[in-house]
Formats: structure tokens, C-alpha cells, sequence
């Protein structure tokens, strides 16, 4: 199988993260910068990794409600819909970026270190529910 790669969507950074060719477990990948340049950067790695899907956080309200974020992540998959091969699906993200700080500073990591690799362990923790969920099928 191939890897599904994870994306954490933010107005400055991506977070990204793969997952094993078994689709079992998620590993951080890189942070890229979001810009017009992001797309193609994706591209280039869903062609190099051989992807067959993209999983973005979608961060929703605790009430559920789309709210700005929430609409510039799904803008963002659309695009990638339009321009990429591979599948793109969305998948409900509430708190994981707080979830990964807390990882992150619960395994001893400063908080100002760790900008550019909360973005990647909040992709990881979406991908990671999602092929936890994919799996329970």
C-alpha cells in the first residue's frame, strides 16, 4: 500500500506527516511554509512518496460550527482536490494542536523550540485518528 500523508493547515505553517506503507502508524514528516508555493510543494511530495491520499484536519468549534479556520482548510483541500491525483479527505480536528503541545511540552520540550514541529505532531495525531479509524473497519 501506498503512504497517506496528513496535513495540518495553518495561515503561517503545514504540518505534515506519513503514514507506514501498512497504514498503521503516523510519523512526522516536515513543516512547509504556507504560501502560494504550498500546493506544489505538496505535489511534489505526493509525487516522490507515491501518496494515494491526503487527510486535512478540518479544526471545527467544540459546538461543531465551521468557523474561519475551519473554511481556509477546506478551501485548501479543494485546491489540492483540483491540482492532485491522489485522493483528499477531511477529517475533524478539534484540539489536536493543543493535544501536541501538551506531547510536546509533557516530553520536555520548550515551547518556543517547537513552532515548526507542533505543526507536524498535530498532522501525526490527525492521521493518526484517521487510520486508527480506518483500520477499526
Amino acid at each position: 500500500m501506498n503512504p497517506i500523508l496528513g496535513v495540518d493547515f495553518g495561515q503561517a505553517r503545514i504540518g505534515l506527516a506519513i503514514s507506514d506503507e501498512l497504514h498503521l502508524l503516523a510519523h512526522p514528516l516536515q513543516t512547509i511554509s504556507a504560501d502560494k508555493t504550498s500546493v506544489q510543494k505538496i505535489a511534489e511530495i505526493v509525487r516522490d512518496r507515491k501518496i494515494e491520499t491526503i487527510v486535512i484536519g478540518v479544526p471545527r468549534h467544540m459546538s461543531g460550527v465551521v468557523g474561519t479556520a475551519a473554511k481556509s482548510a477546506i478551501e485548501f483541500a479543494n485546491r489540492l482536490r483540483g491540482q492532485l491525483p491522489c485522493t483528499v479527505e477531511t477529517w475533524d480536528e478539534r484540539l489536536t494542536t493543543v493535544a501536541a503541545e501538551r506531547a510536546l511540552r509533557e516530553a520536555g520540550r520548550k515551547t518556543h523550540k517547537t513552532r515548526t514541529i507542533v505543526d507536524q505532531v498535530a498532522a501525526q495525531m490527525i492521521l493518526q485518528g484517521y487510520l486508527d479509524r480506518e483500520n477499526q473497519k
